[in-house]
């Protein structure tokens, strides 16, 4: 059985607390939760019956704790992670893993000099129609990739970025591309390959935040390929999709949905009979944006720890996302094309 323990009790921390706290895990439990607001971290305490704790260090020093997950704001996420690694627990850490490169790159180094092994929430890749979708990627039924999209057409009005001061700012933030459709450009990148180039434009359109809460992005992929991304939170008046699709030369495959949960095209050249009833089968309906993704991410990290199955994402695969991010920020900045990899100057996120 492994001990978790959370940091940081904000919104995504009931996710996390529901799976923990109610055994829904299998060889994981919830020891204890951590904020720095006392009230937040004593309610998920009473929730769940585990001691709560304003201060991490206490509760790391004081706690049998094997697997310590930061749930904190976006830009703190590499100063949380890079004090805990001294302790040489495994360290989970929401999306993003940072907002700069430099960070990105600490949070590693850090994580590595100690023995701690680093896992980035990548949910979104055990999603049972994106699992299909890179089954049939790997089995090479696309041919030669054409383009890959991803389209995130979600709704987060005023009263969403007023919850929390640092939501929607350069410096602890940023804006959709950041936090909401960060899991969707991993998902694109996982699929489509390294990116060569980006050329990115952005708006705030209808709330009143620092950084962008629309955006489209044209990528060109290094193996000829072409990408788009378009990204919204002002969808009205209520969520619409968080969508990918791949395009090949023999293959067309559009997972849908509201959380990438649905499939709405499956077509390929060599069709197969097993594969009659695939688009109802292989659609879930989650009960939110979150999808159920989160459940097999942690049954994943479990397998890992206790059982030595090969890691999805560690450090520097979740790293590969903030260069892209970081990228299409700097081609907003200039109104350039941006070539990677690159070392932003004029992308204020994380600054």
């Amino acid at each position: 059985m492994l001990n978790f323990a959370l940091v940081g009790c904000g919104r995504i921390a009931k996710r996390h607390s529901e799976l923990l706290g109610h055994n829904q895990i299998d060889g994981a439990r919830l020891v204890a939760v951590c904020d720095i607001v006392e009230a937040k971290a004593a309610a998920i305490g009473r929730q769940f019956d585990v001691p709560a704790f304003t201060d991490m260090h206490e509760m790391m020093s004081g706690s049998e704790i094997d697997v310590v997950v930061v749930l904190t704001e976006s830009g703190n996420h590499a100063r949380h992670v890079i004090e805990l690694a001294k302790y040489g627990k495994a360290i989970v850490v929401e999306k993003p893993m940072a907002l700069t490169l430099e960070d990105a790159d600490a949070m590693i180094s850090a994580c590595e000099a100690s023995g701690s092994r680093l896992f980035v929430v990548k949910q979104n890749r055990f999603n049972v129609p994106v699992v299909k979708l890179r089954e049939a990627l790997d089995e090479g039924r696309f041919g030669n990739l054409i383009m890959g999209t991803i389209r995130v057409r979600w709704c987060r009005d005023q009263s969403y970025y007023d919850q929390d001061a640092w939501r929607g700012t350069w410096a602890m933030d940023g804006g959709v591309l950041t936090n909401q459709a960060s899991h969707h450009v991993d998902l694109l990148e996982w699929m489509m390959g390294e990116v060569e180039s980006v050329f990115a434009k952005s708006i705030t359109a209808l709330v009143d935040i620092e950084a962008e809460d629309t955006a489209v992005v044209l990528l060109k992929f290094k193996n000829g390929a072409l990408g788009l991304i378009e990204a919204t939170t002002a969808a009205r008046p209520k969520d619409l999709e968080g969508s990918i699709s791949l395009l090949g030369a023999t293959g067309t495959v559009e997972v849908g949905g509201f959380a990438v949960n649905k499939l709405k095209t499956w077509n390929f050249a060599d069709g197969r009979q097993e594969e009659d009833g695939f688009m109802e089968k292989y659609s879930v309906n989650p009960p939110n944006v979150y999808g159920f993704g989160h459940q097999m991410y942690y049954e994943h990290v479990v397998d890992c720890l206790a059982n030595g199955a090969s890691q999805t994402v560690d450090g520097r695969e979740g790293r590969k996302s903030i260069q892209l991010i970081n990228a299409i920020y700097e081609s907003v900045e200039t109104g350039k094309e941006i070539f990677l990899p690159v070392k932003p100057v004029h992308s204020r996120l994380g600054r």
